[in-house]
């Protein structure tokens, strides 16, 4: 009788970078989500600790995110992860609590009906008073302005709208977003589906107004978790550890080499890797093997910024600030960029710590870093005078926290998704190797996630057939 066939392992993948999208790649190659593992998965972490700028602390005793804090929820791939890894009821939406921007002198609230800025409800414009009478003026006055195949969408909405529409409303939404400068992010690669609307001419107000219409859909738009969105790592490496999926933290990758049989990193021998890891480390890492992508991967440049997280006594706040928060245009010329009421943006942490008020700011953004290097006690006297000047807040923090993120958001300039494609057919050419993360296809969790998910399958469809799945299944 013939002795049966035995099945051949797996092939071997290294994931580099234990972020949120190294850990999702890891997760959908070693079958921890989206089915059976397709891959024997070892993931390498460079820190001692995994969720990059997922990162949850505790600020007088009160556990709270100091990155990121909440995601995307009309994208499926968060969301989606989240649920995977067993987190799916524990999924909460903002409270209804309203966002403002403190521009010209006050305090008013964020229009409805814009989209990143761009206005599509003049109504609710005008009624937000977010700009002069000679702004809303201009925005009437829609001007024709080019756009081709990609243009900045500051210096684009400016032509069309006016610089006013830019300053107070595109600039801090998309400084809230990438730390960057409107007129230099790529419309294409931050709102590609402005870019659409611009293409398709015709007035831009009412283009807008008609995407708004055409994409409303139940649900919210934003979620998060109690404990803070920086539980989401933890619970994707618990799911990676019982599908087999080897962690190793300190564990810095020094060379990457090819080999006629795979990858060798740091000599350890591999059938695929997927670099997961800022642009300038995946430069480095592939100098000697594709040196036209890691001069690609070199040109991504980041901004910087700091976050301040303050606990106060409620009985300190005889009445708590407004809202959820305001952003705070650059063009005003504040030392923060924006402030969150956390406590009244989240439900779950207004239940869990109900005799504290926690909020948080941010200093810093794109060529504009200089706070970075201030102390601590500096960065929170500075955001204290702009919140007592903006809410009248003058009551004194019990606790205080000051996360730093230096090079913490890659830049989308104009021509960003075309350098993106030339990187990715480098790594194709190459083979077994594919790369994910906040430099490629978005900085928000739902699309690194998704980067993530586009690795895995990429990495193993570029093996010779022999070594994409085990021979004798």
């Amino acid at each position: 009788m013939a002795e049966p066939l035995m099945a051949e392992p797996l092939p071997k993948a290294v994931v580099i970078g234990g972020g949120i999208a190294g850990l999702a790649a890891a997760a959908h190659l070693g079958g921890a989500v989206g089915g059976p593992a397709r891959a024997r998965v070892v993931l390498r972490e460079a820190g001692d600790r995994l969720g990059g700028k997922l990162r949850g602390g505790e600020v007088g005793g009160v556990r709270v995110d100091l990155g990121a804090e909440s995601m995307l929820a009309r994208r499926p791939e968060a969301v989606g992860l989240a649920r995977e890894v067993g987190l799916g009821d524990f999924l909460e939406a903002p409270t209804a609590a309203k966002a403002a921007v403190w521009t010209r002198g006050a305090l008013r609230p964020l229009p409805g009906g814009q989209l990143m800025g761009v206005p599509g409800d003049l109504e609710a414009l005008a009624a937000a008073a977010v700009l002069s009478e000679a702004g809303l003026d201009r925005v009437r006055q829609e001007q024709p302005a080019e756009v081709g195949d990609d243009v900045a969408i500051g210096a684009y909405v400016a032509e069309r709208l006016g610089r006013e529409v830019v300053d107070r409303l595109v600039e801090p939404l998309l400084g809230g977003v990438y730390a960057g400068r409107a007129e230099e992010i790529s419309l294409r690669a931050a709102v590609p589906q402005l870019l659409a609307v611009a293409q398709g001419g015709g007035s831009l107000v009412e283009g807008v107004r008609r995407l708004l219409d055409r994409a409303q859909v139940s649900g919210p738009v934003f979620a998060g978790l109690p404990g803070g969105i920086g539980t989401l790592p933890g619970a994707v490496a618990e799911a990676c550890v019982r599908a087999g999926v080897e962690l190793r933290l300190n564990s810095p990758v020094t060379e990457l080499r090819r080999t006629p049989d795979g990858w060798s990193v740091d000599g350890e021998a591999c059938d695929a890797v997927v670099l997961a890891v800022p642009a300038p480390v995946a430069a480095r890492l592939l100098a000697v093997e594709a040196p036209a992508a890691a001069a690609e991967l070199a040109a991504v440049e980041y901004a910087g910024m700091a976050l301040v997280t303050m606990a106060f006594h409620r009985t300190d706040l005889p009445e708590p600030p407004p809202g959820s928060g305001f952003l705070v245009p650059p063009v005003d010329g504040r030392q923060i960029k924006a402030a969150t009421f956390s406590s009244q943006k989240w439900g779950w942490l207004a239940e869990s710590a109900p005799q504290a008020f926690l909020l948080r700011t941010s200093l810093g953004r794109y060529r504009e870093e200089a706070a970075l290097g201030l102390d601590d006690a500096e960065l929170v006297r500075r955001s204290l005078d702009d919140l007592r000047e903006a809410v009248g807040l003058t009551a004194v923090p019990y606790a205080t926290e000051v996360t730093r993120w230096p090079a913490g958001l890659p830049q989308y300039p104009v021509g960003h998704q075309q350098r993106v494609a030339r990187i990715r057919a480098e790594a194709q050419r190459l083979g077994g190797l594919a790369l994910a993360g906040a430099a490629f296809d978005g900085v928000g969790i739902p699309a690194c996630v998704g980067s993530a998910r586009r690795a895995a399958d990429d990495v193993l469809t570029s093996l010779p057939p022999g070594q994409r799945e085990p021979k004798g299944r």
